[in-house]
């Protein structure tokens, strides 16, 4: 058992990192997601010609940028 762990701690190790680093990005885009952002809208597939930010995106999303106002004037 350790002669096959030492012949492949440098694979186990890469294979560590590379998870490491998956497992942040995931949980940066489940944090971003909590708070609100995200790469894009949902709405829209970028198709559009949209960047992602709905402030910018009149056709698409007027409504939800509607939405959005009203909810903040709400809060004050």
């Amino acid at each position: 058992m350790l002669d096959w762990l030492e012949a492949n701690l440098v694979t186990i190790l890469t294979l560590l990192v590379v998870f490491g680093v998956l497992a942040l990005i995931v949980c940066g885009m489940i944090r971003d997601k909590k708070k609100g952002k995200s790469v894009t809208c949902g709405g829209c597939s970028g198709s559009s010609g949209c960047s992602g930010n709905c402030a910018h995106c009149k056709a698409v999303h007027a409504e939800k940028i509607a939405e959005v106002r009203r909810a903040k004037a709400a809060k004050g």
